[in-house]
């Protein structure tokens, strides 16, 4: 079986769309992340990919790991 997204748009389409699939009996999931912040730690894991990050020594300050 396939897995359906969907954006809703406003909380009228998501309520909508809710109760279509409770009318239905398709057992539905919601997340409680923003798409905003999803879109954001997509965005880090493309950069982590790319080696886009610094790492930090813990024996070392916060002031020393910047330099």
């Amino acid at each position: 079986m396939e897995t359906v997204i969907m954006h809703p748009k406003n909380n009228e389409q998501l309520s909508a769309l809710k109760a279509f699939a409770k009318a239905l009996k398709v057992d539905f999931e919601t997340s409680p992340y923003s798409q905003d912040f999803v879109a954001k730690i997509r965005e880090s894991k493309k950069e982590v990919e790319q080696g886009k990050f610094i790492t930090l020594d813990p024996d070392k300050t916060v002031w020393e790991n910047l330099r």
